[in-house]
């Protein structure tokens, strides 16, 4: 399906897009990417979801993404008997491993792994940061605080240790068996929460087998830091701005979504930035002014992909919330400031000949009246390399395999059509051209930029650029049998 904008918009499913009939019309409102939350619903749900995306992208011809998001390692207190308490500041309040219900001074943390970890002065932070701890005190099976910023604490809330890297698997066994189960059932990408090191992709990536692309969530500040490992390990990135921004101080996520995406970009890996994109609209049909500058800010960045959670997953308005991000999106993309912004953003280091091929098919879409740039790719690397210069002209990706076109709806400015098998140049030149017209991207009478590589339907083989028209009859024409 057609988009009029080169950002793609990712949209996570849950009890408020739930039926075909919602996410049907939530992909015809723009989302390109579906997002499977592992942290809510058992398999059972995630694949009577799986199977209405399908359909979906069968009975309207348009390749759909499928992101299944990993639940991590989520840490959190036990129980109390009261089944809240307030906390109040300067305290002391212990952490311990007792299974006893707890009580104002302390709870149980069933995690010996932390308090093997932990040290005097470090900080940790429970119910997404509304409650401050300060460690004073901490052994095998304890850690003594004193409260810094007092709230109430309830049952099984949420801990974040910003202060230290944790010896924890990216992994836990809920993941294992949540991994296996959607990479059987056909996912195309895996997003892992928490990864701290390039250790956690490599894991995951033995586990996929090549089954899924490995998406990392950068949600710790250990990840920032160990952010160009991770990124090397990884075939796309998020960057998840809600855990971010509990475990650093809330100035210091701008500037790390702005780098990150940059240093995305040049790698040619998809980005997605995600969290309280357009939050209000859960419960609004308006967004708030500040949010649509939020959406606005990430698109002039020229990240790949934008995402709604809550929004789509759980709000009242889920289909208003995906117009707006595609509303938004239009009208950035159409500011002439937003073009002037991306190019001087270009940092690539082109270093093969796939990187030269791509490079000189944008210089020739920008310098001539070329209508798209069509790339032949069966991993969907050369299709990358293009969204990595952020041409002008719109990205047609011609894929023989169905795996490829679905994980390239993620890419930005990428329109992906399925083709046959091609084993002559002319019938590339053909194929392309069919695909620009069918797209309404081209007329007869334009020309497009083809890529394609010799010997045909290899990875990694682009070594051929052509500029070829439109109309048919002049392809057989210029090149004879």
């Amino acid at each position: 399906m057609r988009r009029m904008r080169n950002v793609k918009i990712v949209a996570t499913l849950g009890p408020a897009s739930n039926d075909y009939e919602m996410i049907r019309k939530l992909h015809e409102a723009g989302a390109d990417v579906f997002r499977l939350n592992m942290s809510h619903g058992d398999h059972a749900e995630i694949k009577v979801r799986h199977e209405i995306i399908r359909q979906v992208e069968k009975d309207l011809d348009s390749p759909i993404a499928i992101l299944a998001d990993l639940q991590g390692p989520k840490l959190r207190v036990g129980t109390f008997a009261k089944g809240e308490e307030e906390l109040v500041e300067g305290a002391a309040f212990r952490l311990d491993l007792d299974d006893a219900e707890g009580d104002v001074t302390r709870v149980r943390l069933p995690h010996p792994e932390i308090f093997a970890a932990l040290e005097v002065g470090a900080h940790l932070l429970v119910n997404d940061g509304k409650i401050r701890l300060k460690v004073t005190a901490c052994g095998a099976d304890f850690a003594d605080c004193e409260v810094i910023a007092g709230g109430t604490i309830s049952n099984r809330k949420g801990v974040n240790v910003p202060d230290v890297v944790l010896p924890l698997a990216a992994l836990s066994d809920k993941d294992r068996a949540d991994l296996e189960f959607v990479c059987q059932l056909g996912v195309d990408w895996l997003a892992l929460s928490f990864v701290q090191r390039r250790e956690d992709v490599e894991e995951a990536r033995t586990l996929t087998q090549g089954r899924a692309a490995i998406l990392s969530k950068i949600e710790k500040p250990a990840a920032v830091k160990a952010f160009e490992e991770i990124l090397e390990a990884s075939d796309g990135i998020m960057v998840a701005r809600g855990d971010l921004g509990v475990e650093l101080p809330v100035q210091n996520v701008p500037p790390i979504q702005k780098q990150l995406v940059r240093k995305c970009r040049a790698a040619a890996k998809p980005v997605i930035v995600a969290t309280q994109m357009l939050e209000s609209m859960i419960e609004s049909p308006m967004p708030t002014r500040a949010e649509v500058s939020d959406v606005a800010t990430a698109i002039y960045e020229g990240t790949d992909a934008i995402m709604l959670s809550a929004e789509s997953a759980a709000g009242n308005y889920p289909i208003e919330a995906v117009t707006t991000m595609n509303n938004v999106a239009v009208e950035v993309e159409g500011d002439p400031t937003y073009q002037d912004i991306i190019e001087a953003s270009r940092t690539a280091k082109r270093t093969s000949i796939a990187d030269g091929i791509v490079a000189a098919a944008r210089e020739i879409a920008e310098t001539t009246d070329v209508k798209a740039i069509c790339c032949f790719t069966q991993s969907g690397t050369t299709a990358l390399l293009t969204a990595r210069e952020r041409p002008r002209v719109p990205i047609i990706a011609l894929t023989p395999l169905m795996g490829t076109a679905r994980r390239l709806c993620m890419s930005w400015g990428t329109n992906v059509t399925l083709t046959g098998g091609v084993e002559r140049i002319k019938m590339a030149d053909i194929g392309a051209a069919r695909a620009a017209r069918i797209l309404g991207l081209a007329e007869e009478t334009d020309q497009i930029v083809v890529t394609a590589g010799v010997p045909f339907n290899v990875t990694g083989s682009t070594n051929i650029l052509r500029v070829a028209p439109c109309e048919e009859r002049l392809i057989f024409r210029t090149d004879p049998e």
